[in-house]
């Protein structure tokens, strides 16, 4: 089964980044997450320590552009097939360094896609 890492995942309830999660597990995907805070939400650990992902298929930022700046290398190092880019996380130099990598940009919305069966 195809695995989603959530970047920037809350445990907020009214974030979106913990909605996501909600609707990933509703939809069975296999999903992973890796925030500031340790904690669970729909079943899925939130880790804070950037280690023991593998097997990504897809990963959904929650995080603005300057956020991802710490990230550039773990994402390309798991070698996901996608990026989804979220509203507010739009960022055209980490787009430039995924597709120099062979990993595809989507800027999109996960909760969208999701909802209209696209994902």
């Amino acid at each position: 089964m195809k695995k989603t890492l959530v970047i920037g995942a809350s445990l907020n309830p009214n974030r979106y980044s913990n909605i996501a999660i909600h609707r990933l597990v509703e939809n069975g995907i296999s999903t992973d997450a890796f925030g500031l805070k340790l904690g669970t939400v729909s079943g899925v650990q939130i880790k804070t320590k950037f280690i023991h992902f593998q097997n990504i298929n897809t990963i959904t930022l929650y995080l603005n552009p300057k956020r991802q700046e710490a990230y550039y290398k773990n994402v390309v190092d798991l070698r996901p097939e996608r990026v989804i880019f979220n509203p507010g996380t739009e960022n055209p130099v980490f787009y430039s360094i995924l597709e120099e990598n062979g990993i595809k940009v989507e800027v999109a919305c996960t909760l969208v896609l999701l909802a209209t069966n696209q994902y």
